[in-house]
């Protein structure tokens, strides 16, 4: 069985250094060149970005529970407290 590793990441705003993203992605250049590009229409504004935090994962639906705990009030707080 293939493992396809699946990144949860956080960027940071580099135009505003208090704003934050967090994603999801396989390819993490990839993605990261898409958010500066402005091909995502939630991180257009906050050009240019850079990686804060990846976490990776060996098991797809571990990470989309973790970034949807980040995106979540807890995971918010859990972010702040222990990533910036």
């Amino acid at each position: 069985m293939e493992l396809r590793k699946r990144i949860v990441y956080v960027l940071r705003s580099e135009a505003d250094p208090t704003r934050y993203y967090t994603g999801l992605t396989s390819d993490m250049a990839a993605r990261l060149e898409d958010h500066n590009a402005g091909r995502c229409p939630h991180t257009e504004s906050g050009r240019p970005w850079i990686i804060d935090v990846i976490v990776e994962f060996a098991d797809e639906r571990r990470a989309v529970a973790f970034e949807k705990y980040l995106k979540s009030g807890s995971g918010g707080a859990f972010a702040r407290r222990h990533f910036r």
